[in-house]
Protein backbone atom coordinates (compact mmCIF):
# COMPACT_ATOMS: atom_id res chain seq x y z
CA UNK A 1 0.00 0.00 0.00
CA UNK A 2 1.07 3.46 -0.84
CA UNK A 3 2.15 5.57 2.12
CA UNK A 4 0.97 8.99 1.91
CA UNK A 5 2.47 11.80 3.21
CA UNK A 6 0.81 14.44 4.64
CA UNK A 7 2.11 18.34 3.83
CA UNK A 8 1.13 21.52 5.60
CA UNK A 9 2.52 24.42 3.61
CA UNK A 10 6.06 24.70 1.88
CA UNK A 11 9.29 23.54 2.85
CA UNK A 12 10.03 26.79 5.13
CA UNK A 13 13.25 26.81 2.85
CA UNK A 14 11.73 27.22 0.15
CA UNK A 15 12.99 29.75 -2.33
CA UNK A 16 11.50 31.28 -5.86
CA UNK A 17 12.68 29.42 -8.28
CA UNK A 18 14.73 30.11 -11.11
CA UNK A 19 12.73 33.57 -13.68
CA UNK A 20 13.88 31.86 -16.76
CA UNK A 21 12.78 28.82 -16.03
CA UNK A 22 8.87 30.76 -14.68
CA UNK A 23 8.81 32.90 -17.99
CA UNK A 24 9.87 29.59 -19.92
CA UNK A 25 6.87 27.74 -18.10
CA UNK A 26 4.35 30.45 -18.04
CA UNK A 27 4.53 30.75 -21.31
CA UNK A 28 4.49 26.87 -22.71
CA UNK A 29 2.19 26.42 -20.24
CA UNK A 30 -0.02 29.46 -21.46
CA UNK A 31 0.43 28.72 -25.61
CA UNK A 32 -1.11 24.93 -25.33
CA UNK A 33 -4.28 26.54 -22.71
CA UNK A 34 -5.24 29.40 -25.67
CA UNK A 35 -4.53 27.02 -28.91
CA UNK A 36 -7.28 24.65 -27.31
CA UNK A 37 -9.25 26.62 -25.39
CA UNK A 38 -9.81 29.41 -28.34
CA UNK A 39 -12.97 28.34 -29.74
CA UNK A 40 -14.53 28.03 -26.48
CA UNK A 41 -13.53 31.79 -26.05
CA UNK A 42 -14.75 33.15 -29.24
CA UNK A 43 -18.33 31.64 -28.44
CA UNK A 44 -18.19 33.15 -24.64
CA UNK A 45 -16.95 36.58 -26.18
CA UNK A 46 -20.49 36.49 -28.59
CA UNK A 47 -22.74 35.28 -25.48
CA UNK A 48 -21.63 38.24 -23.20
CA UNK A 49 -22.05 40.81 -25.98
CA UNK A 50 -25.44 40.29 -27.33
CA UNK A 51 -28.40 42.22 -25.40
CA UNK A 52 -30.99 39.19 -24.82
CA UNK A 53 -33.62 41.72 -25.63
CA UNK A 54 -33.37 42.30 -28.67
CA UNK A 55 -33.80 39.44 -30.90
CA UNK A 56 -32.42 38.98 -34.74
CA UNK A 57 -30.95 36.55 -37.12
CA UNK A 58 -27.72 36.51 -35.26
CA UNK A 59 -28.90 36.35 -31.70
CA UNK A 60 -27.88 33.31 -30.24
CA UNK A 61 -30.16 30.85 -28.36
CA UNK A 62 -27.29 29.33 -26.30
CA UNK A 63 -23.72 27.89 -26.36
CA UNK A 64 -24.75 25.01 -29.16
CA UNK A 65 -26.61 27.45 -31.30
CA UNK A 66 -23.75 29.85 -31.47
CA UNK A 67 -21.17 26.63 -32.47
CA UNK A 68 -23.95 25.99 -34.85
CA UNK A 69 -24.65 29.86 -36.57
CA UNK A 70 -20.65 30.57 -36.45
CA UNK A 71 -20.00 27.61 -38.29
CA UNK A 72 -22.47 28.02 -40.91
CA UNK A 73 -22.37 31.60 -41.50
CA UNK A 74 -18.14 32.55 -40.92
CA UNK A 75 -16.98 28.89 -40.74
CA UNK A 76 -14.48 26.75 -38.46
CA UNK A 77 -11.64 29.34 -39.16
CA UNK A 78 -13.82 32.29 -37.25
CA UNK A 79 -13.64 29.60 -33.83
CA UNK A 80 -10.12 30.83 -33.71
CA UNK A 81 -10.54 34.86 -34.57
CA UNK A 82 -8.65 36.57 -32.12
CA UNK A 83 -6.08 34.07 -31.55
CA UNK A 84 -2.88 36.00 -33.06
CA UNK A 85 -3.45 39.01 -30.55
CA UNK A 86 -4.12 36.58 -27.83
CA UNK A 87 -1.34 34.28 -28.49
CA UNK A 88 0.92 37.59 -28.46
CA UNK A 89 -0.06 38.80 -25.40
CA UNK A 90 -1.35 35.90 -23.50
CA UNK A 91 2.48 34.13 -23.42
CA UNK A 92 4.56 36.68 -21.73
CA UNK A 93 1.78 38.08 -19.69
CA UNK A 94 1.01 34.95 -18.44
CA UNK A 95 4.43 34.09 -17.78
CA UNK A 96 5.12 37.66 -15.91
CA UNK A 97 2.01 36.41 -13.74
CA UNK A 98 3.63 33.42 -12.67
CA UNK A 99 7.03 35.20 -12.30
CA UNK A 100 5.32 37.97 -10.14
CA UNK A 101 3.80 35.42 -8.29
CA UNK A 102 5.82 33.34 -7.16
CA UNK A 103 8.90 35.95 -6.67
CA UNK A 104 6.15 38.54 -4.29
CA UNK A 105 4.97 35.50 -1.98
CA UNK A 106 8.23 36.91 -0.19
CA UNK A 107 6.49 39.98 1.03
CA UNK A 108 3.64 38.53 2.15
CA UNK A 109 4.78 35.99 4.44
CA UNK A 110 3.64 37.83 7.63
CA UNK A 111 6.31 36.31 9.86
CA UNK A 112 5.16 33.16 8.99
CA UNK A 113 8.42 30.59 8.22
CA UNK A 114 6.57 29.45 4.99
CA UNK A 115 3.44 30.70 2.88
CA UNK A 116 0.35 30.58 4.02
CA UNK A 117 -3.02 31.31 2.58
CA UNK A 118 -2.96 35.11 2.77
CA UNK A 119 0.29 34.81 1.14
CA UNK A 120 -1.05 33.28 -1.97
CA UNK A 121 -4.31 34.94 -2.14
CA UNK A 122 -1.85 38.51 -2.01
CA UNK A 123 0.73 37.26 -4.37
CA UNK A 124 -1.87 36.28 -6.67
CA UNK A 125 -4.17 39.52 -6.14
CA UNK A 126 -0.79 41.15 -7.39
CA UNK A 127 0.43 39.14 -10.25
CA UNK A 128 -3.56 39.76 -11.70
CA UNK A 129 -2.64 43.61 -11.17
CA UNK A 130 0.49 43.39 -13.44
CA UNK A 131 -1.42 41.01 -15.83
CA UNK A 132 -4.40 43.39 -16.26
CA UNK A 133 -1.77 46.33 -16.87
CA UNK A 134 -0.27 44.46 -20.04
CA UNK A 135 -3.43 43.04 -21.20
CA UNK A 136 -6.16 45.50 -21.59
CA UNK A 137 -5.02 46.75 -25.02
CA UNK A 138 -4.82 43.47 -26.48
CA UNK A 139 -7.87 42.44 -24.97
CA UNK A 140 -9.59 45.38 -26.18
CA UNK A 141 -8.78 44.00 -30.24
CA UNK A 142 -9.43 40.51 -29.47
CA UNK A 143 -13.15 41.32 -28.15
CA UNK A 144 -13.45 43.76 -31.38
CA UNK A 145 -12.36 41.03 -33.80
CA UNK A 146 -14.42 38.01 -32.18
CA UNK A 147 -17.19 40.39 -32.13
CA UNK A 148 -17.01 40.63 -35.84
CA UNK A 149 -19.05 39.02 -38.29
CA UNK A 150 -16.14 39.70 -40.47
CA UNK A 151 -12.28 38.91 -40.69
CA UNK A 152 -10.63 41.60 -39.22
CA UNK A 153 -6.99 41.96 -39.24
CA UNK A 154 -5.20 42.77 -35.48
CA UNK A 155 -3.15 45.56 -36.97
CA UNK A 156 -6.18 46.90 -39.01
CA UNK A 157 -8.27 47.15 -35.98
CA UNK A 158 -5.84 48.32 -33.24
CA UNK A 159 -5.56 51.38 -35.78
CA UNK A 160 -8.97 52.13 -36.32
CA UNK A 161 -9.33 51.80 -32.56
CA UNK A 162 -6.46 54.60 -31.66
CA UNK A 163 -7.26 57.04 -34.75
CA UNK A 164 -11.04 56.99 -33.49
CA UNK A 165 -10.46 56.36 -29.19
CA UNK A 166 -6.80 57.63 -29.05
CA UNK A 167 -4.57 54.92 -26.73
CA UNK A 168 -6.32 55.93 -23.00
CA UNK A 169 -8.95 55.23 -20.98
CA UNK A 170 -11.41 55.72 -23.69
CA UNK A 171 -9.50 53.36 -26.70
CA UNK A 172 -6.98 50.90 -26.06
CA UNK A 173 -7.47 51.28 -21.98
CA UNK A 174 -10.75 51.26 -22.25
CA UNK A 175 -12.30 49.59 -19.10
CA UNK A 176 -9.19 49.29 -17.18
CA UNK A 177 -10.58 49.51 -13.82
CA UNK A 178 -13.06 46.73 -14.48
CA UNK A 179 -10.29 44.63 -15.82
CA UNK A 180 -8.14 44.82 -12.44
CA UNK A 181 -11.06 44.21 -10.47
CA UNK A 182 -11.86 41.01 -12.16
CA UNK A 183 -8.15 40.07 -12.68
CA UNK A 184 -7.89 40.39 -8.66
CA UNK A 185 -10.42 38.62 -7.97
CA UNK A 186 -10.25 36.00 -10.37
CA UNK A 187 -6.22 35.09 -9.25
CA UNK A 188 -6.97 35.82 -5.48
CA UNK A 189 -9.50 32.62 -5.60
CA UNK A 190 -7.50 30.95 -8.44
CA UNK A 191 -3.76 30.95 -7.02
CA UNK A 192 -5.05 31.32 -3.30
CA UNK A 193 -7.59 27.86 -3.29
CA UNK A 194 -5.36 25.82 -5.58
CA UNK A 195 -1.80 26.35 -3.09
CA UNK A 196 -3.52 26.13 -0.17
CA UNK A 197 -5.51 23.18 -0.36
CA UNK A 198 -2.34 21.28 -2.48
CA UNK A 199 -0.40 22.47 0.65
CA UNK A 200 -2.64 21.03 3.14
CA UNK A 201 -4.25 17.54 1.53
CA UNK A 202 -2.25 14.39 1.65
CA UNK A 203 -0.22 13.31 -1.33
CA UNK A 204 1.56 10.50 -3.10
CA UNK A 205 3.69 10.28 -6.39
CA UNK A 206 1.17 7.35 -7.82
CA UNK A 207 -1.36 10.12 -7.63
CA UNK A 208 -0.03 13.50 -7.64
CA UNK A 209 -1.14 14.52 -11.27
CA UNK A 210 -4.65 13.47 -10.67
CA UNK A 211 -4.74 15.27 -7.50
CA UNK A 212 -3.21 18.21 -8.69
CA UNK A 213 -5.48 18.62 -11.61
CA UNK A 214 -8.72 18.03 -9.59
CA UNK A 215 -7.61 20.55 -7.13
CA UNK A 216 -6.55 23.06 -10.51
CA UNK A 217 -9.84 22.42 -11.86
CA UNK A 218 -12.04 23.27 -8.56
CA UNK A 219 -10.18 26.56 -8.20
CA UNK A 220 -10.43 27.22 -11.54
CA UNK A 221 -13.98 26.82 -11.09
CA UNK A 222 -14.42 28.96 -8.63
CA UNK A 223 -12.53 32.07 -9.56
CA UNK A 224 -14.84 31.46 -12.94
CA UNK A 225 -17.91 31.53 -10.90
CA UNK A 226 -17.06 34.14 -8.76
CA UNK A 227 -15.13 36.56 -11.29
CA UNK A 228 -18.03 36.59 -14.08
CA UNK A 229 -20.18 38.94 -13.28
CA UNK A 230 -17.08 41.52 -13.67
CA UNK A 231 -16.15 39.50 -16.88
CA UNK A 232 -19.17 40.26 -18.16
CA UNK A 233 -19.44 44.15 -17.61
CA UNK A 234 -15.63 44.25 -19.06
CA UNK A 235 -16.72 42.78 -22.10
CA UNK A 236 -19.39 45.06 -22.11
CA UNK A 237 -17.27 48.13 -21.61
CA UNK A 238 -14.26 47.24 -23.86
CA UNK A 239 -17.02 45.51 -26.87
CA UNK A 240 -18.73 47.64 -29.51
CA UNK A 241 -21.18 49.80 -27.97
CA UNK A 242 -24.79 49.01 -29.00
CA UNK A 243 -25.36 52.05 -30.97
CA UNK A 244 -22.37 52.95 -32.92
CA UNK A 245 -21.01 56.41 -31.98
CA UNK A 246 -22.79 56.15 -28.73
CA UNK A 247 -21.58 55.27 -25.54
CA UNK A 248 -23.22 52.85 -23.37
CA UNK A 249 -21.11 51.03 -21.17
CA UNK A 250 -19.16 52.79 -19.54
CA UNK A 251 -18.43 52.48 -16.05
CA UNK A 252 -18.53 49.35 -13.69
CA UNK A 253 -21.40 50.03 -11.22
CA UNK A 254 -23.31 52.08 -14.20
CA UNK A 255 -23.07 48.87 -16.48
CA UNK A 256 -23.97 46.29 -13.74
CA UNK A 257 -26.90 48.59 -13.33
CA UNK A 258 -27.69 48.98 -16.85
CA UNK A 259 -27.75 45.22 -17.40
CA UNK A 260 -29.95 44.40 -14.13
CA UNK A 261 -32.74 46.79 -14.90
CA UNK A 262 -32.85 46.10 -18.58
CA UNK A 263 -31.73 42.44 -18.37
CA UNK A 264 -32.13 41.00 -15.38
CA UNK A 265 -29.24 39.81 -12.69
CA UNK A 266 -29.05 36.72 -14.39
CA UNK A 267 -27.62 38.19 -17.57
CA UNK A 268 -24.46 38.67 -14.91
CA UNK A 269 -24.28 35.17 -15.49
CA UNK A 270 -24.45 35.00 -19.14
CA UNK A 271 -22.52 32.36 -20.99
CA UNK A 272 -21.78 30.46 -17.62
CA UNK A 273 -21.51 27.33 -19.28
CA UNK A 274 -18.91 27.91 -22.19
CA UNK A 275 -16.79 30.03 -19.75
CA UNK A 276 -16.49 26.70 -17.01
CA UNK A 277 -16.13 24.91 -20.16
CA UNK A 278 -13.08 27.17 -20.94
CA UNK A 279 -12.01 28.24 -18.12
CA UNK A 280 -11.94 25.14 -15.50
CA UNK A 281 -9.80 22.66 -17.90
CA UNK A 282 -7.89 25.67 -18.73
CA UNK A 283 -7.20 26.68 -15.79
CA UNK A 284 -5.86 23.47 -14.81
CA UNK A 285 -3.76 22.92 -17.84
CA UNK A 286 -2.29 26.25 -16.84
CA UNK A 287 -1.24 25.62 -13.15
CA UNK A 288 -0.28 21.80 -13.69
CA UNK A 289 1.57 22.36 -16.34
CA UNK A 290 3.78 25.53 -15.44
CA UNK A 291 4.33 23.11 -12.35
CA UNK A 292 5.80 20.01 -14.31
CA UNK A 293 7.48 22.21 -17.05
CA UNK A 294 9.69 23.94 -13.93
CA UNK A 295 10.31 20.54 -12.78
CA UNK A 296 11.23 19.14 -15.97
CA UNK A 297 13.83 22.53 -16.43
CA UNK A 298 14.97 22.31 -12.88
CA UNK A 299 15.95 18.81 -13.06
CA UNK A 300 17.59 18.83 -16.38
CA UNK A 301 19.27 22.53 -15.96
CA UNK A 302 19.73 22.98 -12.41
CA UNK A 303 21.95 20.44 -10.84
Amino acid sequence: MTKLKVKYGRDPNYKPQNPIFQLIAGGCSSMVDVMLMQPLDVITTRLQLQNDTIMGPDHYAGMSDAIKKIYRKEGMTAFWRGLVPVLVIDTPKRSIKFLVFDQSQQLFMFGAPWPSPPTYAFAGGLGGIVEALIQNPFEIIKITQQASRQKLPSIQVAKKIIENQGYGLHGLYRGMPTMVARNVVFNVIYFGSYWSVRDATPTCQRFEFLRNFTIACAASLLSCVASLPLDIVKTRIQGPQPVPGKVKYSGTLNTVLQICREEGWKALYKGLLPVTIRMVPGGAILLVGYEYIIKLLVSKYNK
